[in-house]
């Protein structure tokens, strides 16, 4: 049995009441689009109706006792044929308090799911799809040595990343809700809109509580960890640039601009180039992590809004949002190839060994398996309304693909 399956038992899981949401309010897929005028990019993100006021979410879930602490990173795929050459085949279906944005594994045991200001929570499973804990994103800046209002404030996790031992989660909040904070983000803005700014918080995964809270821009979207376990990037969607936060100090040392809505992240193995998909243009940005600074973008098609590199980083796969396709761009070559899955392409993973990608087709209702080698589309499946957030574990070449409608649906890559 898996060593997190033990963590369960005895394990006083609290039972998080749905708060800051009226009870009317309608379910995330069926909230009216937002759209830029400009270039109609939209990320699927909606708000609460202003009248919605935020409200106590209860106690925490207990920590885990002492010594606890997730299993090491699997490296590779499970013994079996390349990733290419197998199948999706769905195992089960994750339902409850969950609206989520995204869902992600540690490769550690673990995979959180971001449910956004519709639940304001975090809820975590394990490898036997278990619900471990629910964590609510309800803090006191004041508890984080931060200047604050004195009064409880609440989230909206958006994405997550953790570090690369699966230690530490940082997990991305849309905006932040009570006194102080009155001009949350919105999908559509700029940064002379002045929409406040928001904050990442850093959960640990052996007591599966937040233990830091750092600032960052105005609707922070996207986060990576660098391999190196260093530094942590986070997208500001309002702000127009990317955050960078200094793990050891645990503040944002750095902005870098980049323009109108930063997205999608992928860093290279040796933790010196990130490169980040500018969703309201048609380009990826190329930042030397070094200097801090944008050396040159790369044209890759209308919307890009995911972002991975293959395990060589000789390639990089960017979902094209606009477009409806998925480009391959040879990153020695300049190159790019396209293939078309479903309707809006959203979130992406790739298999370890890198010979197939796994693409959530938002309007679609549906998941596309692509093969890398010649960007042929092997398999399309079905899933619940609107998936939005994909996964892939790597120690049971298990995808996870969360749906924005409120499920959570599981597939062996057999």
């Amino acid at each position: 049995m898996p060593r997190l399956a033990h963590w369960v038992a005895g394990a006083a899981l609290s039972a998080i009441v749905l708060a800051g949401c009226a009870p009317s309010e309608p379910a995330p897929a069926s909230m009216p689009a937002t759209t830029d005028p400009a270039d109609a990019v939209v990320d699927g993100d909606g708000t609460e109706p202003p009248d919605a006021p935020p409200a106590h979410l209860g106690p925490r879930s207990e920590p885990w006792p002492d010594g606890l602490v997730p299993e090491p990173p699997a490296p590779t795929t499970p013994p079996g044929p390349p990733a290419d050459e197998r199948t999706l085949e769905p195992i089960t279906t994750i339902r409850g308090e969950i609206s989520p944005k995204s869902v992600v594994s540690s490769q550690a045991g673990l995979v959180f799911a971001q449910n956004m200001m519709y639940r304001h929570t975090i809820t975590v499973y394990d490898r036997d799809h278990e619900l471990v804990a629910t964590i609510p994103d309800e803090i006191r800046l004041e508890d984080f040595g931060l200047d604050g209002p004195g009064e409880p404030l609440l989230g909206s996790p958006v994405e997550a990343a953790f570090t690369p031992d699966g230690r530490f989660a940082y997990v991305s909040n849309y905006r932040m809700y009570g006194p102080g904070f009155e001009r949350g983000g919105d999908d559509v803005c700029a940064p002379e809109d002045g929409f406040d700014d928001s904050f990442v918080y850093r959960v640990d995964t052996a007591t599966l509580t937040i233990d830091q809270v750092i600032a960052v821009g105005s609707v922070p979207k996207y986060v990576a960890v660098t391999p190196d376990g260093g530094t942590v990037l986070v997208t500001n969607w309002c702000s127009y640039d990317l955050s960078i936060i200094d793990v050891d100090e645990a503040v944002e040392v750095a902005r870098v601009p980049l323009g109108r809505y930063p997205r999608g992240v992928a860093v290279t193995a040796d933790a010196a180039t990130a490169y980040v998909a500018v969703m309201g243009t048609r380009d990826v940005a190329v930042v030397d992590l070094a200097s801090r600074t944008v050396t040159t973008t790369i044209e890759a098609g209308r919307g890009p809004r995911h972002l991975v590199l293959d395990p060589d980083d000789r390639f990089l796969y960017a979902t094209l949002n606009g477009d409806g396709v998925v480009a391959r761009i040879d990153l020695a070559s300049g190159d790019v190839a396209r293939v078309a899955t479903g309707e809006a392409p959203r979130s992406m993973d790739i298999s370890a060994d890198g010979t197939a990608l796994y693409v959530v087709n938002y309007r679609s209702d549906s998941v596309s398996k692509v093969r890398t080698s010649d960007l042929t589309v092997v398999q399309t499946v079905p899933v619940e309304l609107r998936p939005i957030g994909i996964t892939y574990d790597r120690a049971t070449s298990q995808v996870w693909v969360a749906s924005y409608s409120g499920s959570i649906r599981v597939f062996a890559d057999r």
